[in-house]
């Protein structure tokens, strides 16, 4: 276990640091749209098509930008590229408050993607790959602790600062925590330390430890299960206490059930920091998955009560919370910390492109369909995502 030392002067404060980072940046680009975007489509008078467009452009900007993000730390260090993040995401949300024209509008969610794609997960994960090396997984997974609060503090907050200056000084006050506070904390607080090159050794060469080439079918494997895997949470959340209400759960108990997700997101991260160490990522990747399922399982055979919606909301924050963490460790597990940010940002970019599609894919199903086949569609994607894990092998074991 870490000591008070470490998290002062050593490694550990790149968690300390990272976690109050990826609360400020999830808190101010990810989370606030939900509540921010129907207010910019009103003062604009824009449709919520038009407005809510923009956020998608914004990951898919991500998507294809993430690669680069990743290449650009294992070489210079999060120290360097993460405070870039923050100063382009305070620049965005700055344009957001003042873009009147939808060109401009688009234009600052272009700037918003090249910010997420330096500032959220993935570049936090290959920061601390960078800084850890193959020990990285405990940071991983702590890290994703701290983020977990994100949405538990942005919402309130939000809520709050919108009431008191509406949407355009909420994202104004935003800016200047992301400028003030992230992009100092990323630069000069940050370790510099390189553990690739720190524990390149001494003794004979390392057998090597029972490594995937981070190419080929092993890697098709992976990104597609993470990319199939990030259609579900992101078609879900803008889907799922819809389809509640339409099945009869009335909108205060749907609210309700869907404040569990967080809190059983966090669960699930201090089960497998506490009890799966001795667990390959893999098989926590399976795990999870293989919850989801269950989850999908159980509303097709009882139907959508209250108890099961309740039961399907712990089950999928529970499955989200341990497939965050997975996009971390699974790759780190299977093909090592060299290379590492860089090949994050290959498995972040079409993660990103489907967390993209998916909200806009339900809303032409839900359009065209039922309730029941956007269930079905999302529930495929999880099988497929499942699939894929079981397919993969760890290197010299059965798995």
């Amino acid at each position: 276990m870490p000591t008070t030392r470490d998290f002062v002067l050593g490694p550990w404060r790149a968690v300390l640091v990272l976690g109050v980072t990826q609360v400020l940046a999830w808190g101010a680009i990810f989370y606030p749209p939900v509540l921010t975007l129907p207010l910019i489509a009103a003062d604009r008078g824009w449709s919520i098509t038009f407005v809510m467009s923009g956020f998608s452009l914004a990951l898919l900007v991500a998507g294809l930008v993430s690669p680069l993000i990743g290449r650009l730390i294992d070489r210079h260090g999060g120290h360097r590229i993460m405070p870039v993040g923050s100063l382009l995401a305070a620049l965005g949300l700055v344009g957001l408050a003042y873009a009147e024209h939808r060109a401009s509008y688009l234009a600052v969610w272009v700037l918003l993607g090249v910010a997420i794609a330096a500032s959220l997960y993935d570049p936090a994960f290959a920061t601390l790959g960078r800084i850890f090396g193959a020990a990285a997984r405990q940071p991983i997974t702590a890290l994703t602790l701290a983020g977990g609060f994100a949405s538990t503090v942005s919402w309130p907050a939000s809520h709050v600062l919108i009431d008191l200056m509406g949407w355009r000084g909420t994202y104004l006050v935003y800016a200047a925590l992301l400028a003030l506070v992230a992009a100092p904390l990323h630069a000069f607080a940050l370790p510099r330390q390189r553990a690739d090159r720190e524990a390149r050794p001494t003794s004979a060469p390392a057998a090597p430890t029972a490594l995937l080439p981070p190419r080929g079918w092993p890697f098709a494997l992976v990104a597609a299960a993470f990319a199939a895997y990030a259609f579900v949470p992101s078609g879900l959340s803008a889907h799922l206490l819809a389809i509640f209400g339409r099945s009869g759960i009335d909108a205060g108990s749907a609210v309700v059930i869907g404040a569990l997700f967080g809190p059983s997101q966090v669960l699930a991260r201090i089960g497998e920091l506490m009890f799966a160490r001795g667990i390959h990522p893999l098989m926590v990747a399976r795990v999870a998955v293989g919850m989801l399922l269950a989850g999908f399982a159980l509303m097709a055979l009882c139907g959508l009560s209250l108890a099961v919606a309740a039961a399907f909301m712990v089950m999928f924050g529970m499955a989200n919370g341990l497939i965050t963490i997975a996009r971390g460790t699974v790759p780190l597990a299977l093909f090592g910390a060299s290379g590492y940010g860089a090949l994050l940002g290959r498995i972040a970019g079409p993660f990103l492109l489907m967390q993209a599609i998916a909200p806009l894919v339900l809303a032409l199903v839900a359009e065209h369909g039922s309730d029941s086949i956007v269930l079905t569609v999302v529930a495929m994607l999880a099988l497929i995502a499942f699939a894929c894990f079981v397919t993969l092998r760890r290197p010299h074991s059965g798995a």
